[in-house]
């Protein structure tokens, strides 16, 4: 047999290598290829992983775009999410996809508006195990994922084949103590630390800081027991100028300090770890003020919302101020493209890393809103359902079902929680509304507050920044008015919105799982149409 063997050449010196076969000398050498190969690959993984984002999401409860102080309120102080807007960006057309809690929290999770996402469209239901979050998939990817505080909220798992919350695994531990009776116990920030010590310190994380606050119920009187000036608050033009108004403001306030004394501390946390630069840091919050005409409506009192992002690392000329409009279910396909993942094709909403990268793909000119079902407060468990396109120039809504009563029905008889007009948290200013229904001065404040509305309606945003007129059928905006209904349309057609494809809108139907003080109250079984 022939000699295969080759001499090798080394420190001078010549080496005889064994008798192989040529077919064992090709494996052989494939064999090492792909050694190698897999073992560079593994290292350029371990390096990415390394290298990717931590993402710590702030979110308050009930909080409006005008309260911050980066934002331009005198009287309520955020240093935390000052910061934030400092040292990274400040959006100042960010909106989110509905003013109520677990919708607006589903849209976020998924990436998607309400109308694509069934049951999670109401409040008080649940999330659908078929919709794909940005928590699992960063989960799957090997991110660790955990929340405190209130995650997807209210609602039940169980129904939609869920068993955690979707926004991760649950840190509670932690207690508080502090003077101010209305705010949680839990310690968010303590909570937040737990869960960095009990995760790889090499390993990407995901972390919901949801706090409860500023939700009602206030502890009355607690902004004036602080310190704070009623007379420098500004006063919404959708309310009375009435101190009691002027002081429900102020312990509202309270709670949005209790909220951002958290962040600044999580911050300080990251800070103390070395993690805070490679850190998406995101403040926010679900949806507007918990007071009339805001939460629970389309307006901008109830849809707008504050927003920071920090990420020094991954944000081109921080320090920015963006007037794009966004919507909150942007977040998701952001954190998946920012951690290197592929936003799955279900989630319809757009990645902000143009903007991060300052380097703007295509122009955000609207965002859009909508409401099914926020309380059940109307007989049969139905809803108010409407869609809203929001521009720089006019703010457009499509109300579905003009004829009911859009905060609820005024008798508490045909609410579940049995209070008057049930879309609207009980608090002072709702009580001095409800009284002035009568009176020359304030029953302006009543109609727009809880009064019906029509099928359409049309706002000037420059001139009035409050929408309190409805131009929609002022002829001298008919060509906005077409304009606007249109863009809408195309949008609800393309991203298939069941109301505007004429399907089937079960939202009315849909099981109600929140609380019931009415043992009269309950939801209409869908009826059968015979087609």
């Amino acid at each position: 047999m022939k000699d295969r063997t080759k001499p090798l050449s080394f420190a001078g010196k010549q080496i005889k290598l064994i008798q192989i076969s040529p077919h064992i000398y090709i494996m052989l050498k494939y064999f090492l290829i792909t050694i190698i190969a897999v073992t560079f690959h593994q290292s350029i993984n371990t390096q990415a992983a390394s290298a990717r984002p931590n993402i710590l999401f702030c979110i308050s409860d009930d909080q409006s775009y005008a309260h911050t102080g980066a934002n331009g309120d005198p009287v309520v102080k955020t240093p935390g999410f000052d910061k934030i807007a400092k040292e990274g960006l400040r959006f100042i057309n960010a909106f989110c996809d509905a003013p109520t809690c677990g919708p607006s929290r589903s849209s976020i999770l998924t990436g998607q508006p309400i109308w694509r996402l069934e049951e999670a469209g109401n409040i008080h239901s649940t999330l659908p195990a078929k919709f794909i979050t940005y928590t699992k998939a960063l989960e799957e990817a090997g991110y660790a994922v955990g929340f405190t505080g209130k995650g997807w909220s209210p609602g039940r798992l169980e129904p939609g084949g869920r068993t955690v919350n979707p926004a991760g695994i649950r840190y509670e531990g932690k207690k508080l103590s502090t003077s101010l009776k209305s705010v949680s116990k839990n310690d968010y920030a303590a909570n937040f630390e737990d869960f960095l010590k009990q995760i790889s310190s090499n390993q990407p994380f995901c972390f919901w800081l949801g706090t409860y606050e500023p939700h009602r119920n206030f502890e009355k009187g607690s902004g004036l027991k602080d310190g704070k000036d009623p007379s420098k608050v500004i006063v919404p033009p959708i309310f009375p100028d009435d101190p009691i108004v002027r002081n429900d403001i102020l312990d509202y306030y309270m709670e949005i300090e209790h909220f951002d004394r958290m962040v600044i501390r999580a911050i300080k946390t990251l800070e103390a770890i070395g993690k805070l630069d490679n850190t998406i840091v995101v403040v926010t919050s679900d949806h507007g003020m918990p007071f009339p005409r805001a939460k629970a409506s389309l307006y901008d009192d109830g849809t707008r919302v504050p927003l920071a992002i920090r990420w020094p690392k991954g944000i081109q000329n921080s320090g920015r101020t963006i007037n794009s409009f966004v919507n909150l279910s942007d977040l998701a396909p952001t954190f998946l493209e920012a951690s290197g993942l592929r936003p799955p094709k279900m989630m319809t909403a757009n990645s902000l890393m143009d903007i991060f990268k300052n380097k703007q793909l295509n122009e955000r000119t609207s965002a859009f809103i909508a409401m099914e079902r926020h309380d059940g407060c109307r007989k049969g468990g139905k809803g108010f359902p409407s869609r809203a396109i929001r521009t720089k120039d006019f703010l457009y809504i499509k109300n579905h079902e003009p004829d009911r009563w859009p905060a609820g029905n005024p008798d508490r008889e045909y609410c579940a929680r049995y209070i008057p007009f049930g879309e609207v948290d009980s608090s002072p200013t709702k009580t001095l509304i409800m009284n002035g229904k009568n009176k020359p001065n304030t029953k302006l404040f009543y109609d727009l507050a809880f009064g019906k509305k029509p099928a359409e309606e049309l706002y000037s945003i420059k001139s009035d920044p409050g929408q309190l007129i409805n131009i929609a059928e002022n002829p001298t905006f008919n060509s906005a008015l077409k304009r606007m209904r249109t863009l809408l349309n195309k949008h609800l057609i393309k991203t298939k919105d069941p109301r505007a494809l004429g399907l089937d809108a079960p939202w009315d139907y849909y099981p109600y799982y929140g609380l019931r003080r009415n043992n009269n109250w309950k939801v209409d079984k869908k009826p059968n149409i015979k087609k």
